[in-house]
C-alpha cells in the first residue's frame, strides 16, 4: 500500500506518536511518502529520519491512503493538497478537539492494522466552491468546512445581500456571514451558534456573525442551491476566509457559493460514529455531579 504522511510542524511535544507512527507503517511493509514541509520539521525540530520511500513536494501524487497527523487544521491542509485525485484520507489527532481527525494516539496501531486489511468505510464529505466575477480569487477555491464573508476592522458592521438561486433573501447586517458543509457545521459554524448537521445530510447552513439584529437565526438550505452575495462596507474591502485561508477583497464584486463538484473522503473506522464524537468532544450525556 502506498502512503502519504501529511503533518503540522506544532507537535513536537508529540514525537513519541509520530515515530511509533512510521515504526507501525514500516512493521506493515507500507510504501510511505512524507510530505516535504513535513519531512523538514521531522528532521530539523525532531532530529528524526523516518523510514519511507520518497517525498512529496508538488500537488500531483499517487496514493492509495493520505494520513493527517495533527489536528482538524491539519486535516483541512491534507484535504486541500489531495483536491480531486480521490485518495482517502485519515486523520489521527494530535491536536485538540478532533473532529476530521478523531483518531486518538492510543489507536494509531489498531487503525493502521484495520486500513492495510481494508476493514474500514469511506465517508464522502461535501465541499463548497467559491465563484468570484472576472477570477478575482486566484487560489484554492474550494472549502470542506465553510466559506466565511467578515468585516475587516473592529467597529463598523458590514452589509451582506444574500439571495438564494437568485430569489433575494435578506441582507444580513453583522460581523459577518458562515457558509458551511455539513463537515463545517461543528467548527466555526457552531461557534457562533449555527445547528449541528449530520455528515450524509444534503444541506448548507447560513450562520450569521453577530447579527444586528437578534431574530435573524441559522438557515439550513439544500446543498443544490446556488447562494449569490453582495457585501457593502464602510472601509470598501471584506474578507474571505475558506478553511482559515483569508485574502481581502473590494466591495461590489458578486460572490456565488455552490457545491463542489467532488467531496473529499474520509477513512472511518468501523466502531467510530459521528454520534459517538459527538459525546467524546462535546461531552453530550456527561455530568459534572458524576466522578
Amino acid at each position: 500500500m502506498k502512503v502519504g504522511v501529511f503533518g503540522s510542524k506544532h507537535q513536537v511535544e508529540k514525537q513519541n506518536l509520530i515515530k511509533r507512527l512510521f515504526e507501525k507503517l514500516h512493521t506493515l511493509e507500507a510504501e510511505v511518502y512524507v510530505d516535504s514541509l513535513f519531512y523538514t520539521f521531522l528532521t530539523d525540530a525532531l532530529g528524526y529520519e523516518p523510514p519511507m520511500s520518497g517525498l512529496i513536494s508538488g500537488d500531483e501524487f499517487n496514493l492509495d491512503a493520505a494520513l493527517s497527523i495533527g489536528g482538524d487544521g491539519t486535516f483541512l491542509r491534507t484535504a486541500a493538497r489531495v483536491n480531486k485525485q480521490n485518495i482517502p484520507i485519515l486523520g489521527i489527532n494530535t491536536g485538540r478537539l478532533g473532529f476530521l481527525a478523531d483518531v486518538s494516539s492510543n489507536e494509531v496501531e489498531d487503525t493502521l492494522e484495520e486500513l492495510f486489511k481494508n476493514y474500514y468505510r469511506i465517508e464522502e464529505r461535501t465541499l463548497l466552491r467559491l465563484h468570484t466575477e472576472d477570477h478575482i480569487y486566484h487560489g484554492y477555491n474550494y472549502a470542506l468546512n465553510e466559506i466565511a464573508i467578515l468585516k475587516r476592522d473592529t467597529s463598523s458592521m458590514i452589509t451582506i445581500h444574500t439571495s438564494l438561486n437568485e430569489d433575494y433573501l435578506t441582507s444580513y447586517q453583522a460581523d459577518g456571514l458562515v457558509v458551511a458543509t455539513p463537515t463545517g457545521s461543528t467548527a466555526y459554524s457552531m461557534s457562533v451558534n449555527g445547528p449541528i448537521i449530520l455528515p450524509q445530510s444534503n444541506n448548507i447552513v447560513l450562520s450569521p456573525v453577530a447579527p444586528h439584529s437578534l431574530n435573524v437565526r441559522p438557515l439550513v438550505i439544500p446543498d443544490s442551491y446556488t447562494i449569490t452575495l453582495g457585501v457593502e462596507s464602510r472601509s470598501s474591502n471584506f474578507l474571505i476566509a475558506l478553511d482559515g485561508r483569508s485574502e481581502v477583497f473590494p466591495t461590489g464584486i458578486k460572490l456565488e457559493i455552490s457545491k463542489a463538484n467532488y467531496t473529499t473522503k474520509v477513512i472511518k473506522r468501523y466502531n467510530h460514529t459521528f454520534y459517538q464524537t459527538l459525546r467524546e468532544k462535546l461531552m453530550w450525556g456527561a455530568d459534572a455531579r458524576m466522578k
